[in-house]
């Protein structure tokens, strides 16, 4: 999800309760509303956050959008921009102290750890690893054991489809070169209808219902399936959560709320989204509707926001294998369940 990027303008939307509230210049400063705007005194000051997505406008971020709409950051105190820049950058904002709280992947956090960000993953949002490989029927690749020898199209050797496929490989006892990588860019679903490549590295929400809304047969080999790692959630540093703790339960009891609306009724959710995400009105309804059922069935849990140590272990002895860790890292400073519900 994070990965691909749009040629469009990437204007960030501002979401506005009051109309007329001052806004302040960086995330995380606190706004007093004037009293002309008609809030009483008793009213908690809006806490302004600028929020690093790492993504484009879509409706698998419809559970910010929810708790937008409905107000839960709002009663919270916080008053949410979506900002859809790059990944990495958010992280070095948060790890520098800049802005407060960003949505990445799960495999960002050890690595700015190891580079001395002191980054802090408060809140799992994806509960399975979304990306996974996609190949017609007709090719016979079924599992891993099938991409031996064959290409494969990745968007980059970098990110989490580089993260997933080489974790995916590893946990089938495949040594991932046993295939041959082609970098193609975010092309996945033209070059494998295409011809141009064997199987494809995608996210498991996305490409695969692009593909079979254009008719093609696929086959499906999830990372989820072999594999449990840490994925997209939201972060924090450690001087916020020092400094102002009821701020991070305020923020991730709020994401949480519009997680479990949007878990509950996914077509209002929907709905939501077209005011968020421009062009979703013109949009194949049908098709952009099941990437957001797709993308549910990767968030259910039976404890919204928690994360499994586990996952973590495995993010970390990927990412050693991979050798964009060099030493382990202490895991336990690395991410907190102490805020969730």
């Amino acid at each position: 999800m994070n990965e691909a990027r749009s040629s469009r303008s990437r204007r960030p939307w501002l979401v506005l309760p009051i109309v007329g509230l001052l806004l302040a210049a960086c995330g995380g400063t606190p706004v007093a509303p004037p009293a002309t705007i008609g809030v009483t005194p008793s009213q908690p000051p809006v806490l302004h956050i600028r929020l690093p997505m790492g993504y484009i406008p879509n409706v698998q971020f419809a559970p910010f959008y929810v708790a937008v709409e409905r107000g839960y950051y709002r009663e919270a105190g916080l008053e949410i921009e979506f900002d859809y820049s790059w990944e990495t950058d958010a992280v070095a904002l948060v790890g520098a102290g800049e802005l407060p709280f960003a949505v990445v992947s799960g495999e960002q956090v050890p690595l700015a750890r190891a580079a001395g960000l002191p980054i802090v993953y408060v809140a799992a949002w994806w509960q399975d690893y979304p990306v996974g490989v996609a190949a017609l029927a007709e090719s016979g690749i079924e599992t891993p054991q099938d991409l031996v020898g064959r290409r494969v199209g990745i968007p980059c050797l970098c990110g989490a489809s580089y993260v997933g496929y080489q974790a995916l490989m590893n946990a089938a006892g495949v040594a991932p070169e046993a295939a041959t990588l082609d970098v193609i860019g975010y092309n996945q679903v033209e070059a494998l209808l295409a011809g141009q490549e064997e199987a494809v590295v995608i996210y498991a929400n996305n490409e695969p219902v692009q593909l079979r809304s254009q008719g093609a047969d696929i086959r499906l080999i999830r990372v989820a399936d072999y594999v449990h790692l840490a994925s997209n959630g939201l972060i924090t540093n450690e001087a916020t959560i020092s400094e102002r703790p009821a701020v991070v339960q305020a923020m991730v009891a709020a994401t949480l709320r519009g997680l479990q609306d949007t878990l509950d009724d996914p077509h209002a959710a929907f709905e939501i989204c077209k005011q968020y995400v421009e062009g979703l009105q013109q949009a194949d309804q049908e098709v952009q509707f099941a990437v957001l059922q797709a993308s549910l069935e990767f968030w259910r849990a039976d404890r919204l926001g928690f994360s499994e140590p586990q996952s973590w272990e495995n993010m970390q002895s990927v990412l050693l294998s991979l050798g964009s860790l060099t030493a382990p890292i202490d895991l336990s400073r690395a991410y907190s369940n102490d805020f969730v519900p």
